[in-house]
């Protein structure tokens, strides 16, 4: 007799189904494909093309990974290969296919595309007229490739629009809580180099100009980590623009608005927060290389500085949760895991600010370069603040509310002259 745990599936076997739904790449090609093959079996139906591979062709230009970017970009999709197909037309009409009428073709359709706009997608239409004039007795076909292309756009927008595409708010929110931990990460290691010397590992304990020169390499390779966090900030913004594009004109989501001014609020903060890292990193590199051939810090110093920046850490990490927290008990906790590691980073700043001032007065040389560090660290507490993030929030909520008004004015002083007109 099966045992009763052999009856249900093993919630481990269906992770890679979870994982591969929350992957862009694997849901937009499975759409893809949907859509394409479902316009070239509409376009069997009505085209008189034995082969009416245009129609896929469009849907899969027509078919993107949101509503929003489908409905947007569609419309000049479609007109770059219509404008492509009609110059085909006017050309073939005229000349046969020769090495110098497809140059000129090329010219022109680069030159109507832009005055068309269609933007990005003006390749395109030398794409679709090159494709057109190269099928024989253009003129009998070319209206089929017409009608092809607007299958092929049918298809996509209402695959669109009846199977919605997913909301990519947990992918960039995963996104966004990645970026923080990195920060978090770069900050230990901060830490970590603030160790006594004699604390550390047989390698790093070498004396005299050894164990400084690799002091000040371990300090330039943080620094050259903080600088890397710009590139991790432009890859989870291109993921949140995607979470900001699935939220419109979606559906499924009654306060999208909301959702994208939390996320894009949150990741303007921790963008701040890693141009501030990447200056940290170059004090304590500054202060490396200026103390050459001696402890940067005192132990008890040095002490309070590396409990401050793993505290520092942790607040980077509980901002990035409260901003990607859905339910309001998630958010509840998070704000108070946030409050009490404040708190504690607070506590532990100050206490180094004391240890600091003493320093300053036996080195007086080095007392701009102490200020500069607490600095650096007030101001990343200071944009994770919880009331700073409230009136960020306020603030960007009235401006979106001002330019929805401003677009409604617009519009009814638009319909109300259009009605006076005779």
């Amino acid at each position: 007799m099966p045992h009763p745990s052999d009856l249900f599936v093993h919630p481990r076997r269906w992770q890679w189904w979870r994982r591969w739904r929350r992957d862009p790449f694997v849901v937009q090609t499975v759409r893809s494909t949907a859509a394409a093959t479902l316009s070239y079996v509409v376009a069997l139906n009505l085209s008189a093309e034995p082969a009416p591979l245009t129609a896929p062709l469009t849907a899969l230009l027509v078919v993107q990974v949101t509503l929003y970017s489908t409905l947007t970009t569609s419309m000049r999709r479609v007109t770059s290969v219509v404008v492509g197909v009609l110059i085909a037309i006017a050309f073939s009409a005229l000349v046969g296919l020769t090495w110098w009428s497809l140059a000129l073709v090329i010219l022109a359709s680069l030159v109507v595309g832009r005055f068309v706009r269609v933007e990005e997608f003006i390749p395109e239409v030398a794409i679709s007229a090159m494709l057109v004039l190269g099928v024989t007795q253009v003129a009998d076909r070319a209206w089929d490739r017409v009608l092809e292309t607007l299958i092929g756009a049918v298809v996509g927008l209402l695959f669109n629009v009846v199977l919605v595409p997913p909301v990519w708010v947990d992918t960039a929110g995963d996104s966004i809580v990645d970026l923080a931990r990195r920060m978090r990460r770069l900050l230990i290691d901060i830490g970590a180099e603030l160790a006594d010397p004699h604390d550390r590992p047989e390698p790093a304990r070498a004396s005299g100009t050894v164990a400084s020169s690799a002091s000040v390499e371990r300090a330039r390779a943080r620094l050259h980590e903080a600088r890397i966090l710009d590139n991790d900030v432009a890859d989870v913004d291109a993921a949140l623009r995607q979470a900001e594009d699935s939220l419109r004109l979606n559906p499924r989501v009654k306060e999208g608005l909301l959702h994208r001014i939390v996320l894009r609020t949150g990741l303007d903060t921790l963008e701040i927060c890693a141009v501030v890292l990447r200056v940290l990193t170059r004090t304590f590199s500054d202060l490396s290389r200026e103390r050459r051939g001696s402890v940067p810090f005192g132990r008890e110093t040095a002490e309070a500085l590396r409990e401050t920046v793993r505290h520092l850490g942790d607040v980077l990490v509980c901002f990035a949760v409260l901003v990607t927290s859905h339910s309001s008990s998630g958010s509840e906790r998070a704000e108070d895991n946030l409050g009490n590691e404040l708190g504690a980073a607070r506590a532990a700043r100050d206490r180094a600010a004391g240890l600091l001032r003493s320093e300053a007065g036996d080195d007086p040389g080095h007392w701009q370069l102490y200020g500069a560090l607490l600095a650096e660290i007030d101001r990343i507490l200071d944009e994770l603040d919880p009331d700073h993030r409230g009136r960020r929030l306020m603030e960007e909520l009235d401006r979106h509310t001002r330019a929805r008004e401003e677009r409604r004015r617009r519009v009814t002083a638009l319909a109300r002259g259009s009605r006076r007109t005779p």
